[in-house]
């Protein structure tokens, strides 16, 4: 059983990318520009957002260059594909940045950032977002959290408490918006090669290509999911980890990670 509508065709299908200068969000938006949709691309980088749109098909892209920590720039945003789309069926909030810590190492000023990246940046888009998808009965959110939110990791200790709130937060957000005919989708990746990944120092098991990873979202888009989780192969095994009693979890993470 579906737990959202599945997407059946992207050909002129309106979705926003939040996020889409690099990594998995600029290999998402790749992907559906290919696929005929229309796409508005936002992030901070507006080079690359051109850059983006000049390799696909401009007529069908909006470069919408914002800061997901002002809630003002979401809006006017989302006002303009509002006034040149006449509305929205899908936003993809991957806006997120990553940064090691270990626990002797935790600055206050650094984990205030990430978390207003990570996490308040998401609701910043949703507090945009969900009244006007509530109000014209149409819409969907997809919230792009981690399979870091599962459970604790050694380096991820502010980014996976990010992630770990965004996967309650999505859930809420399935269990008040979905009654309402609003889709809502949670996405957890596991390693996926980017910039962001790249700073690990530790080997990361069934790392993937941010092209996979956008085929992921899609297929599960398609087939109507809420949680879309990859590579499987990596991502159940994490999802039973994290069912053992914390005596037994302690030790294998630190086997797992080798930290």
């Amino acid at each position: 059983m579906s737990l959202n509508e599945p997407i059946k065709k992207w050909d002129g299908y309106r979705v926003w990318v939040i996020g889409a200068s690099s990594g998995i969000g600029a290999a998402f938006a790749q992907a559906l520009i290919g696929r005929g949709a229309r796409v508005a691309l936002s992030s901070r980088n507006a080079r690359a957002l051109a850059a983006i749109a000049d390799r696909g098909a401009p007529e069908r892209t909006l470069q919408l260059p914002l800061d997901v920590t002002r809630p003002e720039e979401i809006a006017a945003a989302f006002d303009r594909i509002n006034s040149t789309w006449s509305g929205l069926d899908l936003a993809v909030l991957l806006a997120g940045s990553h940064e090691p810590v270990r626990a002797w190492e935790l600055d206050a000023t650094q984990a205030r950032r990430l978390v207003e990246t990570n996490l308040i940046g998401a609701m910043n888009a949703s507090a945009v977002l969900a009244p006007a998808f509530c109000r014209n009965s149409h819409g969907a959110i997809a919230v792009v959290s981690s399979v870091a939110g599962y459970g604790g990791l050694p380096s991820s200790l502010v980014y996976g408490a990010t992630k770990a709130a965004l996967i309650n937060f999505a859930e809420t957000l399935y269990l008040d918006l979905a009654p309402r005919g609003i889709g809502v989708y949670l996405i957890n990746p596991g390693f996926v090669k980017t910039p962001l990944t790249d700073k690990n120092e530790f080997t990361m098991p069934a790392l993937i290509s941010a092209e996979e990873a956008a085929r992921e979202m899609i297929r599960g888009f398609e087939d109507g999911k809420f949680e879309i989780h990859f590579p499987k192969r990596f991502t159940r095994w994490l999802k039973l980890l994290r069912l053992l009693p914390y005596r037994f979890y302690f030790p294998l993470v630190h086997r797992f990670t080798g930290l």
